[in-house]
């Protein structure tokens, strides 16, 4: 029997893979060379490091990772030692273009703004950015892309410089996080860009902590109102906590935990590994039912406040900004505690296209947008 190391807090973990081998599920920070000494398979998260030291003299034939994300993995080690690996991309990237549609919503009730007088630029146009600008385009905001390797293979959009896209309103980034090389993203956003932002721009970080160097945003916000919003953080999960107190909305990297996300991560992982060892699919994934999918809402106020009430009832931003407030101001090895904590004890959130919508008073552009927003209308 194979012996399956897997990230405790991997949906389906203790269940899905129980058929394929003997399956231990442990703490992902918890994940060590001496644990895999004697195991075949590892299924990770992306808060564990996986490369040589964590790999030397195991007996690791197969790697999966169940997130978007690849810079936790060394590739170049997995090929030299001929180990087969498998990732998730695309797996949660409704539940981060949602996140990113509810703090629209969200900030332009708190500051007063409507969205179609708003201009974003989305940074990184893959799985979720094209999620996000197709969400954008739906609410009438006028959006650019930047996206260099996209933009190269002339792949049709938008796209523009990243210094066109710091004139924007809004700018929210979605790209992997590149250490080196000609689409280095490591210190994306950095002091001599942050300086180029107009007071009151928006921006917004789902991708990875240190596209954004941390401390010259926190230095630049103490000198210039920027409306920050952090869901992903460098060095987390000990993270900055004066930049903690100083953001408009953070959370702790949870953007993409809906529950479909999470579920669909594990799915095609199990999907992988059944192939590599060329094993029958046993597991079914059932996704359990919503008990009362049908929301109401009355169109009595603009937009934005009637959208924001909506999507609050399935997914309240403010809840998740509010429980992350919790650990400002502990010491750093309670924020490191309780930045974890909070991920493994996120609540379920599910996405919008298990919703339906009645009213007595939709019009057909509200249908349109609730529509291509996901959301089925009775």
């Amino acid at each position: 029997m194979y012996k399956i190391i897997i990230d405790e807090n991997i949906a389906f973990a203790d269940k899905a893979f129980n058929h394929l081998g003997v399956v231990e599920t442990v703490p992902g920070r918890s994940i060590s060379n001496q644990l895999l000494k004697d195991a075949d398979i590892l299924i990770v998260r992306s808060i564990t490091r996986v490369d040589e030291h964590l790999l030397k003299d195991t007996n690791v034939k197969f790697v999966g990772t169940a997130t978007i994300g690849t810079d936790h993995i060394d590739l170049n080690y997995l090929k030299r030692k001929k180990i087969a690996f498998a990732d998730a991309k695309g797996c949660n990237a409704f539940s981060v273009a949602e996140y990113v549609v509810a703090l629209f919503f969200y900030l332009s009730v708190k500051y007063n703004f409507i969205l179609k007088d708003k201009s974003i630029g989305i940074v990184g146009v893959g799985n979720i950015g094209s999620k996000v600008a197709r969400f954008a385009e739906v609410l009438g905001m006028e959006f650019l892309l930047n996206d260099p390797p996209l933009e190269r293979i002339g792949v049709p959009g938008k796209f523009v410089s990243l210094n066109e896209i710091l004139k924007c309103d809004i700018i929210t980034l979605h790209t992997p996080l590149n250490p080196s090389g000609i689409d280095k993203t490591l210190h994306l956003i950095n002091k001599d860009n942050l300086a180029a932002l107009k007071e009151n721009t928006i921006l917004i970080n789902t991708s990875r902590g240190a596209v954004v160097n941390n401390n010259d945003l926190l230095e630049t916000i103490k000198r210039k109102r920027i409306i920050t919003v952090l869901d992903v953080w460098e060095n987390e999960p000990e993270i900055n906590s004066e930049l903690l107190e100083r953001t408009d909305i953070a959370t702790p990297h949870i953007a993409g935990y809906s529950y479909e996300g999470k579920a669909n991560g594990t799915i095609m992982i199990y999907e992988s590994l059944c192939k590599f060892l060329n094993a029958e699919k046993k597991f079914d994934f059932q996704f359990p039912v919503i008990t009362d999918p049908v929301i109401e809402i009355n169109l009595s106020e603009r937009f934005e406040n009637n959208m924001n009430q909506l999507i609050s009832k399935i997914y309240s931003i403010a809840d998740d900004n509010k429980r992350m407030r919790k650990i400002s101001g502990m010491s750093n090895s309670e924020i490191i505690k309780g930045f974890d904590k909070q991920r493994k004890n996120y609540p379920i959130r599910r996405e919008f296209n298990n919703y339906k919508i009645k009213s007595t008073n939709l019009n057909e552009k509200i249908k349109s947008v609730l529509s291509d927003l996901r959301f089925k209308i009775i």
